[in-house]
């Protein structure tokens, strides 16, 4: 074990079966946080927890779709009630939906979709969190945005829209709770190279990392280095913000 940070403290990870997710789930693990991974697929979170597992790190495992209230509480409650609390959110989940795509060309359907979980999916992880971290007082909650959220990326507006939404509610829940051992904050990476990213149109790519000024992707560990100060106790007059990880593209 690298630190003990976070040692005897209780976080959940959505999405946290794989990319983004999975770095962070093993970085606070082996910083000492009892972790569970919320996510839809069986097969992809019962491999991550084996995979932290070989390393020596006990993960646990919830199948949850953030798009359901219902599944939202649940499982929040039962990690909050197993383990005396919960001391950190970070909410990762999420789809990329249509890319490459203008505006006039998406459908409704695929428009409700990314909203459900993307931003419905965010507000319920935050409020049941919230809910849960009350009763100590102290938590720490951070979920992800996307440079796409404060600058709009052509092609993609429904995620653009849904990143926004969620820079949005971190503001409006940070201020809300600021006067409390809660911390509500967001992270707007630029493109990180992940198994999502390359599943992704290769020009879709090529126009989003033109436009950083280091010219290339961020990495799965400095997008964890940072989650976890954002997430420490350390960052305890940080809260309603969204933290730039765009490589110089966004410089406010």
């Amino acid at each position: 074990m690298e630190e003990s940070r976070f040692s005897n403290q209780t976080a959940i990870v959505t999405g946290g079966a794989d990319g983004i997710g999975k770095a962070i789930v093993r970085k606070l693990a082996e910083e000492g946080a009892h972790v569970t991974i919320f996510d839809v697929s069986v097969a992809n979170a019962e491999a991550a927890a084996g995979e932290m597992a070989e390393a020596g790190l006990r993960v646990g495992v919830e199948i949850v779709d953030i798009s359901d209230e219902g599944a939202v509480r649940s499982g929040i409650e039962s990690v909050a009630s197993s383990n005396g609390g919960l001391d950190i959110m970070i909410n990762c989940a999420a789809i990329v939906g249509p890319t490459s795509t203008r505006i006039t060309e998406v459908t409704t359907e695929e428009f409700d979709l990314e909203t459900a979980i993307n931003l419905r999916g965010t507000f319920l992880m935050t409020k049941h969190a919230l809910l849960a971290m009350e009763k100590s007082d102290y938590g720490r909650i951070l979920n992800f945005a996307s440079i796409a959220g404060k600058e709009g990326n052509a092609g993609m507006s429904p995620y653009s829209a849904t990143k926004a939404g969620v820079i949005g509610l971190v503001k409006s829940a940070g201020k809300e709770f600021a006067e409390t051992g809660i911390t509500v904050n967001a992270i707007a990476p630029a493109v990180i190279r992940t198994p999502m990213v390359d599943g992704i149109d290769p020009d879709q790519v090529k126009y989003m990392t033109d436009k950083i000024p280091m010219k290339r992707c961020g990495t799965l560990e400095e997008v964890a280095a940072m989650s976890c100060w954002i997430v420490s106790a350390e960052a305890s007059f940080c809260t309603g913000f969204t933290f730039d990880l765009t490589g110089g593209r966004a410089v406010y």
